[in-house]
């Protein structure tokens, strides 16, 4: 049954990008209230925020992988090869280009599910010293990504970095 699975999976590549980042991603937030409810226990409340779950599968599932996808799969068809001048415009390209919305995105997107009343707040606040320090970690991340992975594991491969 596994192996019909990933057969399965394999033929349909966005689907493929939607199970493996969601469940990271969902994964992530699992794990960081695991810890903060079960083992630091600096939130006494042991019920999980489900609504929390809801909005990182919105982005996990349905969001990234599906933008990331046709991101992907354009940048790779214009720009082919591993050479070093392809992986640079690639990188820098998917950090200045596709990168500045996404990040907005986020916060904002997360503002709106979270049903705040200044959607931008967060955006305003955190949005620069997370661009910044994401240029810090995510280009020599996706060169190496643009350079040693194939393209069907472009996504995983972001995906497992965050």
């Amino acid at each position: 049954m596994l192996s019909r699975i990933r057969r399965y999976l394999k033929s349909k590549p966005l689907l493929k990008n939607m199970v493996a980042y969601g469940s990271l991603f969902v994964g992530a937030e699992w794990t960081q209230q695991t810890t903060r409810k079960r083992i630091w226990k600096d939130d006494k409340d042991p019920t999980y925020d489900m609504g929390a779950f809801a909005r990182y599968t919105f982005f996990g599932v349905l969001w990234y992988p599906v933008i990331y996808h046709r991101w992907y799969s354009w940048l790779d068809s214009r720009f082919m090869g591993t050479s070093l001048a392809v992986v640079t415009k690639k990188s820098l390209i998917d950090q200045f280009v596709m990168e500045p919305p996404l990040l907005a995105s986020f916060y904002i997107g997360m503002s709106i599910l979270e049903g705040k009343e200044d959607i931008f707040a967060e955006c305003k606040k955190k949005y620069i010293p997370t661009f910044l320090s994401g240029c810090i970690f995510w280009l020599p991340a996706m060169a190496l990504n643009f350079w040693l992975m194939p393209n069907s594991m472009r996504i995983f491969w972001a995906n497992s970095c965050e």
